[in-house]
């Protein structure tokens, strides 16, 4: 496992974030994604420079998929982390889900109601567009604006492909943005590449960021805000 002097070095687009709740260390991380490899290609660099914390992370589908499952839990123990996964439908079609399914399973999966931070996908999504990654997004900022789940801080994901132009990047605006050391991105497109074995020039591994970024929230109703304008 990674040193903790990778810990902390963060680029910030805004002054609130200077004091990034990370550097305590000990904090309750849960990482709440759609898909096993989203903790890898959207955070994966966050988490190995952050060993010090207690990462719990949930994939809301693929439970029983025979091949993605256990490559998941092994890129877990590589990451230093613990979670689970859930087995909401994840077919090519991409049936809209009921947003109550999306909270139940999220719910379920979590160990607690209770975090420091909460990672997730942005509603507005990382590329265009998979709905699973924008229900995830959404489903977190109601349940935390319900007081379901109750945190400090939520970040989401701070990507766009600009409408399929090219592959997703970290958006230079947002509240955290941190360009990764070339051993945390070298470990990153290893886990995406050797484990969960993507081809090199495939779309995963070709979007593998090398810059990370996040919006910051720290109120509920600023997250309900950022949500509906998102599907304005």
């Amino acid at each position: 496992m990674l040193s903790k002097g990778f810990a902390g070095n963060f680029i910030i687009s805004d002054v609130g974030a200077m004091n990034s709740i990370l550097t305590i260390p000990g904090r309750k991380v849960a990482v709440i994604v759609a898909h096993p490899d989203d903790e890898t290609l959207w955070c994966g660099g966050l988490i190995l420079m952050h060993p010090g914390h207690h990462w719990y992370i949930i994939s809301l589908c693929r439970k029983s998929d025979p091949d993605r499952a256990p490559k998941f839990h092994k890129v877990l123990e590589k990451l230093n982390a613990t979670g689970a996964m859930g087995d909401l439908d994840d077919s090519p079609e991409q049936f809209p889900l009921e947003e109550k399914e999306v909270k139940k399973v999220i719910l379920e999966l979590l160990p607690s109601q209770n975090f420091d931070l909460v990672i997730t996908h942005d509603p507005s999504g990382e590329y265009t567009r998979h709905k699973r990654h924008e229900e995830t997004g959404s489903a977190v900022i109601q349940l935390w604006n319900k007081n379901e789940i109750r945190l400090t801080e939520l970040w989401t994901f701070a990507y766009e492909d600009g409408g399929k132009m090219y592959f997703s990047k970290a958006i230079e605006s947002a509240s955290i943005f941190q360009p990764l050391p070339e051993k945390i991105w070298e470990m990153k497109f290893k886990f995406i590449t050797e484990i969960y074995g993507f081809e090199p020039g495939g779309f995963e591994a070709e979007t593998t960021p090398k810059t990370e970024a996040f919006w910051r929230f720290k109120k509920p109703e600023e997250a309900l805000k950022w949500l509906k304008r998102s599907q304005s």
